[in-house]
């Protein structure tokens, strides 16, 4: 009898108190792992057109990361994180049906993000027009991509195997050192700084997930912030200011995993920068942002996993004749005639240019109270902005950077304004030409489609 007293008592509590007793009815299993994703051969480095050789050193090692989140249904998500400029959508797609395959995940429940870092290696066909590589150095870069794939899915199958009951909880934090380099001239920038006149559109939020053990032990933290990875330029393998945030987090907290996604930071950039000391010292800022999340109260997600994912045809503008893709192959500009070479290698194979690309849009509900909204390219901060303002929820979290990174998505008025982000870098990408002016619309329109298709699987 007074062992029944003292069980009744101990649960009222922790009804009050929100604490678990026995397996909660919100019980939450996860899992991580990690993977060195450094390139064990020294190849070409991506990011920056303007190198002219491959890497030479490391500064820091790159990293394949993976969280698995499984709900009390057995709904699971996978999110992995990569130290890398990009991914293209053929190298994505086939990690994605490897592990449909071997785990039984359907599309929606993979989500691959990358840091953007500049200092990491050329991903197969990403930024493809940016390289003029030859046979050997291509070949190289086709290596690399199976070496990719092959750690990603160990660590994937690892993260899977350490699955085990834990506490799911988010917060949002706040850091300062992103800048509209749209709208500040990096020369300019300390002073305006300094002057409270930085100007144009910026998203200081910092998203924090943290996975504890229901013993409280910390086992991984997932953060995301909008900002370029552009500090560094050198010929060392680094992960830039976000890997430096991430060895921070992890030397504060041993036993856990630090895992960072990019947000919508195609516009902004960590300035000033040029020194590993810049990328130290904006690393120690996103993960000092990170630690006052994690010190703060932090909401226990509460409810299920859903999970939804999109193709669509994303419009392209006028496409070029064949007669003006045939001139730009003698363009003087490298870029522009390397191109213009692929787009006629696409003209010869498949006897047209496609109006449209198929970009991917993915949401997931995180519980009752997160929408985590994933988006290919390279994306302007409008749309985090946008996003977070019509979305209902308690928090929603965008990253950009992400599944494929085909080209810069501009907003409907950066498009309008043009500039690098909005015209010129498609030359880059090997795009035939820029966005339609519907590329804003159709983006938001598909992610309130997909808000409305997983709100509905509630209680499903």
């Amino acid at each position: 009898m007074k062992y029944c007293l003292k069980l009744l008592i101990l649960n009222a509590f922790a009804l009050f108190f929100g604490m678990p007793i026995g397996v909660a009815a919100d019980a939450w299993k996860a899992g991580a792992s990690r993977a060195v994703i450094t390139p064990p051969e020294p190849m070409w480095m991506s990011g920056y057109a303007s190198r002219d050789k491959p890497a030479v050193g490391r500064s820091t090692d790159l990293w394949a990361k993976v969280a698995v989140l499984e709900d009390s249904s057995g709904e699971r998500v996978v999110l992995i994180t990569l130290d890398l400029v990009g991914i293209d959508r053929v190298t994505s797609r086939e990690i994605c049906d490897e592990l449909a395959q071997s785990h039984g995940l359907k599309r929606s429940q993979i989500a691959i993000a990358t840091s953007h870092t500049h200092s990491g290696p050329v991903v197969r066909s990403n930024l493809n027009a940016m390289y003029g590589l030859d046979a050997y150095n291509q070949q190289l870069v086709t290596r690399y991509a199976e070496f990719l794939k092959r750690n990603v899915s160990v660590a994937v199958r690892e993260a899977f195997e350490s699955l085990a009951p834990a506490v799911i909880r988010y917060g949002m934090g706040q850091v300062s050192f992103a800048v509209n380099r749209r709208n500040n001239r990096e020369a300019d920038v300390p002073a305006l700084r300094s002057a409270g006149q930085l100007v144009g559109p910026v998203d200081h939020s910092a998203p924090v997930l943290s996975i504890r053990s229901p013993e409280g032990s910390l086992r991984a933290v997932i953060f995301g912030y909008a900002c370029h990875a552009t500090v560094l330029s050198l010929f060392d393998w680094s992960g830039d200011w976000p890997g430096f945030a991430q060895i921070e987090v992890e030397n504060a907290h041993p036993e856990a995993i630090a895992m960072f996604w990019a947000g919508c930071g195609a516009d902004q950039n960590p300035l000033p920068r040029r020194t590993v000391e810049f990328a130290r010292e904006y690393g120690r800022q996103m993960a000092a942002g990170v630690e006052r999340v994690l010190q703060s109260p932090m909401p226990e997600v509460q409810g299920g996993l859903k999970s939804a994912y999109r193709e669509i045809p994303l419009a392209l503008d006028q496409l070029p004749s064949r007669k003006q893709i045939e001139t730009d192959v003698n363009s003087t500009d490298i870029y522009i005639s390397r191109r213009a070479k692929m787009l006629l290698r696409t003209l010869e194979s498949e006897g047209k240019l496609s109006p449209d690309y198929p970009y991917p849009v993915q949401i997931w509900g995180l519980g009752n109270d997160v929408n985590f909204v994933v988006l290919g390219g390279e994306v302007v901060v409008d749309f985090s902005l946008r996003i977070r303002a019509e979305l209902p929820g308690k928090q929603t979290w965008i990253a950009g950077y992400a599944n494929d990174v085909m080209a810069y998505i501009p907003s409907a008025r950066v498009l309008r304004e043009g500039g690098y982000e909005g015209a010129s870098s498609m030359i880059y990408y090997g795009q035939p030409t820029v966005w339609s002016k519907d590329v804003e619309e159709h983006i938001l329109r598909t992610v309130h489609q997909l808000h409305a298709e997983i709100r509905g699987q509630a209680g499903k």
